[in-house]
């Protein structure tokens, strides 16, 4: 037993007397310039600037196809990728540049079609994924849809004689 704790003393005594050198003396300076770049290109991401976020088509008739368009500008300090933009339901369709990158300063069109489907109050939303800080923004349309009026057509079931 006497032995084993003396031989657990030198190792312990070894093992500090050994880190005994400096961590700041291993470090090249190359590594930290890398580094520092690094972090500066991080910093350097796109802002993407909406004329609005929502459009409102006011009253419209069901099934009365509709189309707005959201410009934005790129009011960031690098170049913006658009890599997905989705509608929350199948009724609404955006077109976008995708994958295309748009330069500092340079505007965008997000353009974003509506069947006019529903009734009452409808409102959709559009996920915009892009490179920027948040990842991703938000557009909403929105439309009173009123139902269609055909004074033709007969309530229920025709029966045929």
């Amino acid at each position: 037993m006497r032995k084993a704790t003396v031989i657990l003393g030198a190792l312990a005594l070894t093992a500090f007397m050994s880190c005994k050198e400096k961590a700041s003396e291993k470090i090249e300076a190359t590594n930290v310039e890398v580094a520092a770049e690094r972090d500066e290109a991080a910093k350097n991401l796109p802002v993407m600037s909406f004329d609005r976020a929502e459009h409102d088509f006011g009253t419209i008739e069901q099934n009365t196809p509709q189309e707005t368009s959201f410009v934005f500008t790129n009011t960031g300090n690098a170049p913006l990728i658009i890599t997905n933009a989705t509608a929350s339901c199948g009724c609404t369709v955006p077109d976008y540049p995708k994958n295309t990158p748009i330069a500092p300063g340079e505007q965008g069109e997000i353009k974003v079609k509506f069947n006019g489907s529903g009734m009452n109050q409808v409102t959709k939303t559009v996920t915009v994924m892009a490179n920027t800080a948040k990842g991703q923004e938000m557009l909403r349309i929105k439309a009173f849809v009123n139902p269609k009026t055909n004074t033709s057509a007969a309530v229920g079931p025709v029966r045929q004689q």
